[in-house]
């Protein structure tokens, strides 16, 4: 009897508040009624009355609440704000009581925004929290325009933070210094321990105090916190600073910004630690991180310019040749000289500004040294006083004849950036050096510093991300060089996505920095996602050196749109490519389980691919799109090859390929009894001899007991080619298919009904899903409507209200 006792009393404390707060409201709403010209709307009701009063005065009522019996409670939940509507949730659930419609109503009303069709929403409270915190983040909504938003008793930024799986900075790093201001300590502390995936989009050029906050942000979330995934989207002029603040921060390494206090979470070590002089260069600390990059810069092109002084002697007049001092040199002397000895290009590994001697001779690194040995027979040998050499004269980007000659620190700095536009100039008078060939030439087997690359084992390191993404950031030839510096030790790195990032000749770095890391220790790469509009070699020379590169690699998407003549590392003038990158000798067995390529147009040699395949013994996935081969045969071969050597595949797709005259081919693959899921998207098949193709393609489907999924969108299979794709689900066929997609293929509502019935005849029961996006249902809508009515009863449906006619204006108007 305890219980019934404690539910009448709770029942009368509820009634008793109730009844106040009637009173009292009825009592605010007199006046105004009385006065009303209109006369007395609908008062509200007694119950939500009360609630709205509870809601109101939830800081002293809250544990009432909480032990509510269910019915009243879930009453009064829609009536809670967006606090108390969260911190009620557990004991709601207890109670068998759901908030998740009261969230998406929330998301409806105050987001205003759909979802993506392709994203499933597991719970509406978490992504309701997780938008809610962004926007008042960036300010774009105002908490105190809505009672389900304002409570003084709650701060919106630290109660929704713990929801927060995936940040997103934007723009000019909006958010950065609000979230790492001392008021909002608790906010980030809680970030640390509930952010898994941080986002940067369309970034803007940024000044030193966002990027300092910045720095500390990554620090506290990645460092000390449980960040594993970092992606750029959509830069389409990067600043190099940022950029590589943002890869060096992500790979793990860490040094205060200039200015900027000791991480209390690191320790007395940390505090008491020396930076080191090479810690400036790995994280751009300088407070002009551009002019620094531009003084490298001009370092390495005037070494390449170098090169090819003798072959320039015959059009190169006799007249003052151009000499370069570093711009740290200039400012700890006050001035230039024009009687010193002029010094040549610096990369040694003096402190800045560090004053030499005049007299004493100019030395360079033992590292400077190895490498100038090493990297080209052109070169000239290093020595311990080498000396100057003559530099071509540049001609000036205005047009005008010779070198203007300026006095003083500030001088020297600006012709350092005259220099870098002079290049620029004449690259458009027809000379033809490129930034790439730069790289190739001046750093080959040289010390990373002389391009302020990362020195590694110079700085603190700390914990590090598993996944780096990177879509559509254009990267320059020191933002190439740092991620690769980076990735040759990044061996917590699991997934590596570089997406539209304009490589061209850096590929081949970047190949040699993923070959250091898979025998670094620990090495977790295992996920590789490339993708580009050039390359420099064809996709699947460019496919066997990654596998050979990575051999415990287990997904490979690789994907070139054209291929590019003027990166082809065979033209006269181009880098040499490394002779371990290209090679006929076998690709040793690897690890891949899922092979995704994307071709561009031209025929393609199979025995290559083959080579690929024979080699992914492991193979559980292959998708090729838009490859094209020579011949069937070719094609043959590579079917061959999969049923022999890949006996674990289990999926195979086939996208945008002419497949018109491989019709033997694809029944051979339908006959494959290891295969389990077949894709040919948008592949001709019954453009030639549908009448006799199809009868051969169902009954090869019919004897197959192993295929689950089968997908056909784009083939232009009509009434005709679907009725006779319902045999496969006759009563004598063997068939377990139970996955059909047949989207974009010219199907007729009476059709689409007639396959139903057939369906219902032969009574096959629930098969699946059955995908119908984008045919021509709407020609007839209650047809149609009729047709998917009687298919539900035996499987899933997936279709859409799809415009057939102006989707057919469209192509005609593109025509």
């Amino acid at each position: 009897m305890a219980a019934p006792e404690a539910w009448r009393a709770r029942s009368c404390w509820f009634c008793e508040v109730a009844a106040a707060t009637t009173m009292e409201a009825t009592s605010r709403e007199a006046a105004p009624a009385k006065s009303s010209a209109s006369g007395p709307s609908a008062p509200p009701a007694l119950f939500e009355l009360c609630g709205r009063a509870v809601s109101a005065h939830m800081g002293v009522l809250e544990s009432g609440v909480w032990a509510l019996p269910g019915p009243i409670l879930q009453s009064i939940l829609p009536l809670l704000n967006i606090y108390y509507l969260e911190r009620i949730e557990e004991t709601a659930l207890k109670k068998g009581l759901s908030t998740q419609a009261i969230w998406r109503r929330l998301w409806d009303e105050l987001m205003k925004t759909r979802p993506s069709s392709l994203e499933s929403v597991t719970c509406w409270r978490a992504k309701f929290m997780e938008a809610f915190f962004s926007h008042v983040l960036r300010g774009t909504i105002d908490v105190s325009s809505d009672r389900r938003l304002c409570d003084q008793r709650f701060s919106p930024l630290l109660h929704s933070s713990r929801h927060v799986r995936q940040l997103t900075i934007c723009n000019m790093l909006q958010g950065a210094t609000e979230l790492v201001a001392e008021p909002n300590r608790r906010v980030l502390e809680t970030l640390a321990s509930s952010l898994h995936t941080l986002k940067f989009r369309h970034l803007l050029f940024s000044d030193v105090a966002a990027q300092q906050s910045l720095r500390q942000l990554l620090h506290q979330l990645i460092h000390h916190g449980a960040v594993s995934q970092v992606s750029l989207y959509s830069w389409p002029v990067p600043e190099s600073a940022l950029f590589i603040l943002i890869l060096t921060m992500s790979a793990g390494f860490w040094q205060p910004g200039p200015g900027g206090l000791p991480c209390r979470l690191c320790g007395e070590a940390s505090r008491g630690r020396a930076p080191s002089r090479d810690e400036g260069s790995l994280l751009l600390g300088s407070r002009r991180p551009r002019r620094d990059a531009a003084e490298r810069c001009a370092a390495a092109l005037m070494a390449s310019r170098r090169k090819s002084e003798a072959k320039q002697t015959a059009r190169a007049a006799p007249a003052t040749r151009v000499t370069r001092r570093s711009t740290q040199e200039s400012l700890t002397a006050g001035g230039t000289d024009a009687k010193r000895e002029p010094l040549p290009p610096a990369t040694s590994h003096e402190a800045p500004g560090t004053k030499r001697p005049p007299s004493a001779p100019a030395t360079t690194s033992s590292a400077s040294a190895s490498s100038s040995s090493t990297s080209s027979s052109k070169r000239a040998p290093a020595s311990s006083a080498p000396q100057p050499k003559p530099l071509k004269r540049f001609k000036r980007a205005a047009g005008k004849k010779g070198v203007r000659t300026r006095q003083g620190c500030g001088a020297e700095s600006e012709d350092l950036y005259d220099f870098v536009f002079i290049v620029a100039g004449e690259k458009e008078d027809g000379e033809e050096m490129e930034i790439g060939e730069v790289a190739c030439g001046a750093l080959d087997g040289s010390d990373p510093s002389c391009l302020g690359l990362p020195a590694l084992e110079a700085s603190q390191r700390f914990r590090s991300i598993s996944t780096l993404e990177l879509f559509t950031v254009p990267l320059s030839t020191e933002a190439a060089l740092t991620l690769c510096h980076l990735l040759s030790s990044w061996v917590s790195l699991e997934s590596l996505t570089l997406s539209y990032n304009g490589l061209g000749s850096n590929i081949f770095r970047l190949l040699d920095s993923l070959r250091a890391l898979s025998v670094q220790a620990g090495c977790r790469l295992r996920a590789l996602h490339l993708s580009d509009l050039f390359s420099p070699l064809p996709i699947l020379e460019l496919t066997r050196a990654i596998v050979r590169a990575l051999p415990l690699l287990r997904v490979l998407s690789i994907r070139v749109d054209h291929p590019s003549q003027r990166d082809n590392p065979a033209v006269p003038g181009n880098a040499g490519t490394p002779s371990n990158i290209i090679g006929d000798e076998e690709i040793p067995e690897n690890c891949l389980e899922q092979l995704e390529m994307g071709f561009p147009r031209g025929a393609q040699p199979a025995p290559l691919l083959c080579s690929v395949l024979k080699a992914s013994g492991s193979l559980q996935q292959l998708s090729l799109d838009s490859a094209t081969f020579a011949s069937p045969q070719d094609f043959g071969l590579v079917l061959q090859t999969l049923k022999e050597y890949n006996l674990t595949l289990k999926r195979l797709s086939f996208h945008d390929m002419n497949l018109a005259d491989c019709q033997s081919e694809v029944l051979f693959l339908l006959q494959n009894l290891t295969l389990q899921e077949i894709t040919f998207s948008f592949c001709r098949l019954f453009e030639k001899r549908p009448a006799q193709f199809l009868p051969e393609m169902v009954a090869a489907m019919k004897g197959n007991s192993t295929l689950k999924g089968l997908r056909l969108p784009g083939n232009r299979l009509g009434n005709a080619g679907l009725l006779a794709l319902a045999d496969v689900f006759s009563e004598d066929s063997s068939s377990s298919l139970c996955q059909l997609d047949i989207s974009s293929n010219c199907i007729k509502p009476d059709g689409l009904l007639e396959f139903a019935k057939r369906l219902e005849r032969w009574g096959r029961g629930a098969f699946g899903h059955l995908r119908l996006f984008q045919n021509w249902l709407d020609q007839d809508a209650v047809t149609a409507r009729e047709a998917i009515r009687r298919l539900r009863a035996t499987c899933h449906v997936v279709s859409d209200s799809w415009d057939s006619s102006q989707a057919f204006a469209d192509y005609v108007s593109t025509m």
